[in-house]
């Protein structure tokens, strides 16, 4: 059934690819209508909060005392997306992690380039600590952009003194906006979603006058000592698949504990379409049950 699954869905992504040259407000718009098309399971809730100045979502499992949180920081190539649209995978960690998840509504480019969304990231991580939350008892997660940018944030983080969290959890992490990873090419015609023309039609948005090689844009360029056990999980058929390799790399290079996991013939940020493609539902499985691990140890991460 599984081979079904991946021909089915990387039709359906294909088919709603966006344009390079479409504009972001237009790709906003359309990403509202999916997402308000898509209803939430009925046993979660979305509550509008905030940290610090910074807006989020918290998210929710009804049932679900939670013991832990996961801070979690939505995917969209820094130009789309906010806290609530990803409602729907950040309650699928919530569900195997029993933690209570804060999405972060970080501001968007083009409007608010670098360092907007770091920026925002750090001080919401800074206030879920004021506000008493112990960093053992605490995750990052993220998908695509998020993915890159929890890492940054960890960065960020380390940099600023900060107790670190326990662990992070990205998913096909977008972590070098200079878009020189090999399987840019290599994977292109298998990628149903992305390819190099539109990712560089965004980076400058986000980037602007900015070096895209910088360790705060593009992760897989800077030093990770120190830094909390990472979980790493890519898809083979996607653009970015280099991305989470060379990541992972990086971090071990540096003596990080890093997992890199790779699931052969699915598409980028897969865990998405958990209920209709088996391997996404087993990776989440899997990615939760490493969350939980870590999140059970009473030792805080220290930069």
């Amino acid at each position: 059934m599984s081979t079904e699954q991946q021909e089915n869905l990387d039709a359906i992504l294909r088919q709603s690819a966006f344009p390079a040259d479409m504009a972001v407000s237009e790709m906003r718009r359309i990403l509202r209508e999916l997402a308000s098309a898509q209803p939430l399971p009925a046993d979660v809730t979305v509550t509008a909060a905030a940290l610090g100045a910074v807006p989020t979502a918290e998210i929710t499992v009804d049932g679900i005392e939670p013991r832990h949180v996961v801070l979690y920081f939505h995917g969209g190539v820094y130009v789309l997306g906010d806290a609530s649209q990803a409602a729907g995978l950040a309650a699928q960690i919530a569900r195997r992690t029993r933690a209570k998840v804060i999405s972060v509504d970080y501001r968007l480019a083009p409007e608010h380039p670098y360092p907007a969304a770091v920026d925002d990231a750090l001080t919401a991580y800074q206030t879920l600590l004021e506000n008493g939350t112990a960093p053992s008892d605490i995750a990052f997660a993220g998908e695509s952009a998020g993915g890159g940018l929890a890492v940054a944030t960890l960065l960020n983080a380390r940099e600023h003194g900060l107790p670190l969290p326990a662990v992070a959890y990205v998913m096909s992490p977008y972590a070098d906006l200079t878009l020189a990873g090999t399987t840019m090419d290599t994977k292109r015609g298998a990628d149903p979603l992305l390819n190099r023309e539109n990712l560089q039609a965004r980076v400058p948005d986000y980037t602007g006058r900015q070096d895209a090689a910088a360790g705060l844009i593009s992760p897989v360029f800077a030093d990770l000592s120190g830094l909390p056990p990472l979980i790493i999980q890519a898809g083979s058929h996607e653009v970015l698949l280099d991305d989470a390799v060379r990541l992972a790399r990086q971090a071990a290079t540096a003596d990080v504990e890093v997992i890199l996991d790779i699931t052969p013939g699915v598409p980028h940020v897969f865990q998405a379409y958990h209920s209709i493609l088996d391997e996404a539902a087993a990776a989440l499985d899997r990615a939760g049950q490493l969350l939980s691990a870590h999140l059970a140890s009473v030792e805080p991460v220290t930069a």
